[in-house]
């Protein structure tokens, strides 16, 4: 039998969610009513069959991209690879880094051709691209773990900035990582950038060889794994303050070196308990929790 995504509007009546194997879309768009319903039924259409389109190039996506070469076909994989090529040169990174934010950013074009919308948001578990216009913004907040409960810092997003896009890697997301940081979310003008950018900067936050982190080959937790053999986090076991500090340090001095090439506009890279913001505004830290469920959905509104 053939799979069908699942297509409905939250009990609010405001927000839509789109769910097809593991990617997870809620939506939300504000303007005119028919301008609205458009812009939904364009997603829904985009959303149809895009997780088959990605899945026929999935081999060529979990191998290590080359920063100058591309030879997938498909409108999102491209992206993806365009994302992530930037850094490809100095680092293993494959176009998979920058799905999520790569798919938002499809679903929200299609949602734009279709209608005209002063604010809109695709949020695919976290990584978040953006619409705004006028006077709109929006308020999203730094959560201080996945299971735990209240908003740590917030930040406001303007139409008249160049943020588009927020994303969120580390050890507790929902994707294995190279480094220990508890979580690192970066702001970006495009959802893909801030994706594969995210990804970077929480791998260069780390302390190789410590005794105290446990790690394991990627392919033994999945063995389809796009990391392959390569040593992800499971644990981080207690760490001194000097050692919070060193890791914390490789993790903003990467952070600045892409904020220095305007690959990103800030970070906010948080372990076990410390938290450091790279390129704030207002003097507000950039930076959002990356999970589905949790307190972002209604901190993501203005």
């Amino acid at each position: 039998m053939k799979r069908l995504p699942q297509i409905a509007l939250l009990p609010d009546g405001k927000r839509l969610h789109l769910q097809d194997g593991p990617i997870d879309l809620i939506i939300e768009a504000k303007g005119q009513e028919a301008e609205v319903r458009a812009a939904y039924d364009a997603a829904a259409r985009r959303f149809i069959g895009l997780l088959d389109e990605l899945c026929e190039e999935l081999t060529t996506l979990r191998q290590a991209a080359y920063p100058a070469r591309c030879t997938l076909q498909g409108v999102v994989a491209r992206r993806m690879h365009a994302a992530v090529a930037p850094f490809a040169s100095g680092h293993f990174i494959t176009p998979m880094a920058a799905v999520a934010g790569s798919v938002a950013e499809e679903i929200l074009g299609a949602m734009l051709g279709a209608a005209r919308l002063d604010r809109a948001y695709v949020n695919n578990g976290g990584d978040i691209a953006l619409h705004l216009t006028g006077g709109e913004q929006f308020t999203v907040g730094l959560m201080d773990r996945p299971n735990r409960r209240g908003l740590m810092r917030t930040m406001i997003v303007d139409a008249d900035g160049p943020v588009r896009g927020v994303a969120t890697s580390g050890r507790h997301g929902r994707s294995f990582s190279l480094g220990i940081a508890d979580a690192v979310t970066v702001l970006a003008r495009t959802a893909s950038m801030a994706d594969a950018a995210a990804t970077i900067i929480a791998n260069a936050l780390d302390l190789p060889d410590h005794p105290a982190i446990v790690r394991c080959p990627a392919n033994e937790l999945q063995p389809d794994s796009d990391l392959g053999t390569r040593l992800v986090t499971r644990d981080v076991g207690p760490l001194t303050e000097g050692e919070v500090e060193v890791a914390l340090g490789a993790g903003i001095a990467c952070a600045q070196k892409l904020l220095a090439a305007g690959l990103i506009e800030g970070a906010a890279l948080r372990l076990l308990g410390e938290t450091l913001v790279v390129g704030t505004t207002g003097g507000q830290a950039p930076a959002l929790h990356a999970h589905h469920g949790s307190a972002i959905e209604s901190a993501v509104h203005a």
